[in-house]
């Protein structure tokens, strides 16, 4: 690093940084709730000189274009974007500013609106995904203006809702203009740096059984019996599809795309056979791998053990596909975007930067997809404890993301001392 880059992370603000977070966390933003959290934000912008560009997206307008996914039924949603300076090139820092809520709070040790720090970790709901990574982008930024250096390019602060929902505070942004030559999303990458994001769908598989007194239950057809069979078939389609995966960047995981059930409702009463259940849940996108062929896939696997059950095939179960739909992401490592991180982030720790593939699902595609801007994913905190009760960041991974930001984007720029 030379003068002005050392100069730069000297004016990082960690403590300052440390209670914008703690502030955010006190602001609910989920469930689709999420318009104090952004005026916050477009309020912080102003305050610290950007340019800011604040809208009330429309929702019916945004929902006829064929990338538009939301599961929550939202009166109103904000755009926020923050712009600094100019030049022929440009580089955007993103992140969603909703969250999931917090659940049951017994299940937590500290308040989850109110991020408490313990043992080298800040706790709260949000911390890790993503408010952590969205103050340490600002500040990243905030730090640059501070020390005085002139970058050559211009930068762009995006925060947007309705991530955890399918994206459509992304698509807004993208329609609304806002593009870059590269952006980065500091969603929870264990400061690991990805250039490749996994996609996902959710579905709703409808059984229909036969209802009778549970005192002759073999005389009718249980749907949760159908339901077992079908999981366990799902299950089997899970191993297919990812014993196909050659990628590097996911040689740690052993389902990087995942079948997951998340919910089930079934039967009317303790003493009948049910005569129907629905359940929903999740099918992770492969990277490269187009959403309609994984809605395919998986539409004939069900087929195939409906046709192998004689009530099944008679009655088969209706697959609908319902709420968030996220295609995957990639960004080839030899763009410039990446290897100015690897070389900022080998600068911060010394160490030897870990480039692999996330399994969740993100707005990248959308910032690549629709506003044209090659996006990659490196941010704070581990997504093990996201949406989780005890949800936190290690205060390392701030320091480690802020840095590196700061670093990556004067560097992407280029600047004047």
């Amino acid at each position: 690093m030379n003068a002005a880059e050392r100069r730069v992370l000297e004016h990082i603000d960690h403590d300052e940084m440390k209670q914008f977070i703690m502030e955010l966390v006190s602001i609910p933003s989920y469930e689709g709730e999420e318009t104090p959290a952004q005026k916050f934000m477009a309020e912080k912008l102003a305050s610290l000189g950007f340019d800011v560009d604040t809208w009330m997206i429309d929702f019916d307008e945004l929902s006829k274009h064929p990338q538009f996914s939301m599961s929550y039924q939202r009166i109103e949603g904000m755009g926020v974007v923050g712009s600094m300076g100019d030049g022929e090139r440009s580089i955007m820092l993103c992140g969603h500013i909703d969250t999931v809520a917090p659940g049951d709070t017994a299940n937590w040790n500290t308040d989850p609106l109110k991020a408490t720090e313990k043992d080298g970790r800040l706790y709260g709901r949000g911390v890790c995904d993503m408010k952590g990574g969205l103050a340490a982008g600002l500040y990243a930024l905030k730090a640059i203006k501070d020390s005085g250096v002139k970058l050559k390019g211009k930068t762009l602060f995006a925060t947007t809702i309705g991530e955890e929902d399918g994206g459509c505070g992304a698509l807004a942004t993208s329609l609304r203009g806002h593009r870059a030559d590269a952006a980065v999303i500091m969603e929870p990458s264990e400061v690991k740096i990805a250039p490749s994001v996994a996609g996902a769908m959710s579905f709703r598989v409808t059984v229909q059984g036969k209802s009778v007194h549970a005192c002759v239950r073999e005389e009718g057809v249980s749907a949760i019996d159908k339901f077992i069979d079908l999981v366990n078939g799902l299950k089997e389609l899970e191993i297919q599809r990812n014993s196909r995966i050659t990628d590097p960047l996911y040689q740690r995981y052993k389902t990087p795309y995942a079948i997951s059930v998340g919910t089930v409702k079934g039967g009317q009463w303790p003493g009948s056979v049910p005569e129907n259940l629905v359940f929903e849940g999740r099918l992770g996108v492969a990277v490269g791998e187009s959403e309609m062929e994984a809605r395919a896939e998986f539409e004939q696997k069900v087929k195939e053990i409906a046709d192998n059950d004689p009530w099944l095939k008679e009655n088969p179960p209706k697959v609908e596909w319902v709420g968030y739909s996220f295609a995957s992401s990639m960004v080839p490592k030899e763009h410039a975007i990446v290897q100015k991180l690897v070389e900022s982030l080998r600068d911060v720790t010394g160490q030897e930067p870990v480039l692999e593939g996330m399994t969740y699902a993100s707005d990248a595609r959308l910032l690549i997809n629709v506003g044209k801007t090659p996006t990659i994913v490196f941010g704070p905190g581990d997504i093990r404890v996201a949406h989780g009760p005890n949800e936190y960041a290690s205060i390392e991974d701030l320091r480690v993301t802020v840095q590196t930001l700061a670093l990556t984007v004067m560097r992407f720029l280029g600047y004047e001392s």
